[in-house]
């Protein structure tokens, strides 16, 4: 699976000129989970990550690469929740490496399943006092912070460990990365960019599936094929599968 590594090389100069804050995956470290979406008012609200129509990016990328994620971890650019005094820019990139979800016969059918099933992860992290909004469309995620959970500690560190646990229960995962940033200096419209190249690909899939023309020279998506790495072996892949 290399047709997201590129993005994924992409990503560290997008980040910022400041290290990150890292840290290990550590399951005990997990911020209480609500169970289900909670509704922060805004009289209850510290602040918003990507409010007052700031940027807030989200994104996820595949890789096989030991080289591109090579261990669990969470990385904070910029300040951390506790820091933040109010609505600021944002953006969540994930970064998980797989195991071969391409050996089947239905090789590309079983890779967008397998992906889109590690996507929706974040629809079933409920961090109390985190309220997430996304918009798939826009590949946005808007997060509200409440008052109570600044005076608890929230933190990156604990909510990026609610991700990885969630994360470490599909058998695909090897490893995964969840990269929160607030930093200044970030590229945040590098990251948008980023983030709707991945839905380009993601859209790409999904025609592939669907067992469209091989004929480059009227295929809407080939621009999408011509950049990106292994895009044009998994759609030919797929037209073999489908016409034998």
């Amino acid at each position: 699976m290399e047709i997201y590594n590129q993005i994924i090389r992409d990503v560290a100069g997008l980040t910022g000129k400041s290290a990150p804050q890292r840290y290990s995956y550590n399951p005990d470290r997990a911020w209480e989970d609500a169970g289900a979406f909670e509704l922060i008012m805004a009289r209850d609200a510290a602040y918003e990550l990507g409010g007052d129509d700031k940027p807030a990016v989200n994104f996820t990328c595949v890789t096989t690469s030991p080289e591109l994620v090579d261990g669990d971890g969470i990385f904070v650019y910029g300040q951390d929740l506790g820091s933040i005094r109010g609505s600021t820019p944002f953006a969540r990139v994930t970064l998980l490496r797989v195991g071969d979800i391409e050996s089947d016969d239905d090789d590309t059918e079983q890779a967008f399943r397998a992906i889109q099933n590690m996507d929706f992860v974040k629809y079933r992290v409920f961090p109390k006092g985190y309220m997430i909004r996304t918009s798939s469309e826009n590949h946005r995620e808007q997060i509200r912070i409440s008052k109570e959970a600044i005076r608890k500690g929230i933190s990156f560190e604990r909510v990026g460990n609610s991700f990885l646990r969630q994360y470490k229960q599909d058998e695909n995962i090897i490893s995964a990365r969840v990269l929160f940033i607030t930093a200044p200096d970030a590229d945040y419209a590098g990251l948008q960019k980023a983030a709707q190249q991945v839905g380009k690909i993601t859209m790409s899939l999904t025609k592939i599936m669907e067992g469209m023309s091989t004929d480059c020279t009227t295929c809407m998506l080939k621009p999408i094929c011509d950049e990106v790495e292994g895009m044009k072996e998994l759609h030919f892949g797929k037209e073999k599968h489908t016409t034998e």
